[in-house]
């Protein structure tokens, strides 16, 4: 059986690892006035950070299934299976999406795959499987071992202005109102496919440190783990940041990422996360 590998443009996976995966990517939207850019093929995370700085915040937008079915009938002719991971189905319907392109397209296995998060957290999952792809192993397997995955991952991240959540609808005004009221910094994490507070942090120094104090408690049993450090356009710090953990950690491979336009509407410039893994 010859397994592909799709993944949305969430998982925000550099195009030199998808090339060297063969891990295929559906693009989500944005959407200033009426104009619509597909991140990561018209608009790149930079170029979206300044263009944000001039307009007024962009919606954003799934992938018509079209594309969906379009891809996956491309790849039946050279595959007998797909293993489709997309972003949390509590905050998009683009999962849903691939398992409904996947019953409208014949001589393929459509196993689509909720990876209950985002970000390179989510492309975690895509590299986990692009690998055992290559190694030979069927969709079921590889289903089976993102299900395994999942009681390992983490990810927590900071946002500076809880505005972008807010408007968006993806945390309510009330928990907005009183996040900038008290200068708080608010870790954020999903739980049951949705992003929600984890703890009230006052500094950012002080929110990133509580995300190590976390990383710590999985990492420090001396396991192999891996990580990404994931910013919105703040790759000088998220740089520094990286080489201090390295050095805390030798037993975790670091990654750098990046919040692209899609998740940067909704959580904001400034932003930084982590999420890690047990290989």
């Amino acid at each position: 059986m010859k397994t592909a590998v799709v993944t949305d443009s969430t998982a925000y996976i550099p195009k030199e690892l998808r090339e060297k995966w063969n891990i295929h990517m559906i693009p989500l939207s944005v959407i200033f006035s009426n104009e619509t850019y597909r991140e990561e093929v018209d608009i790149s995370a930079e170029a979206f950070y300044e263009e944000v700085k001039n307009r007024d915040l962009p919606t954003t937008s799934q992938p018509p299934i079209g594309e969906f079915v379009e891809l996956f009938e491309k790849l039946s002719n050279d595959y007998d299976e797909v293993v489709s991971i997309h972003l949390s189905s509590g905050i998009s319907g683009t999962y849903q999406g691939a398992i409904t392109a996947g019953t409208m397209v014949d001589g393929i296995k459509v196993y689509a795959f909720d990876s209950e998060i985002s970000c390179m957290v989510q492309g975690f999952y895509a590299l986990e499987a692009a690998e055992m792809a290559e190694q030979g192993k069927s969709g079921e397997e590889i289903i089976a071992r993102l299900g395994e995955m999942k009681h390992s991952i983490r990810a927590y991240f900071m946002v500076d202005d809880l505005s972008h959540l807010q408007r968006g609808g993806r945390l309510s005004s009330a928990q907005a109102f009183i996040g900038s009221l008290l200068q708080v910094k608010p870790l954020l994490h999903f739980e049951d496919k949705r992003i929600v507070p984890f703890e009230k942090v006052r500094t950012r120094k002080k929110a990133l440190n509580r995300v190590v104090e976390l990383l710590a408690e999985d990492a420090g049993s001396g396991e192999q783990y891996r990580a990404a450090i994931i910013h919105a356009n703040r790759e000088a710090e998220a740089l520094e940041w990286k080489k201090e953990l390295e050095t805390q950690f030798p037993n975790v491979e670091f990654m750098l990422s990046y919040f692209g336009p899609v998740i940067g509407t909704h959580l904001g410039e400034g932003s930084m996360g982590m999420g890690w893994y047990k290989k």
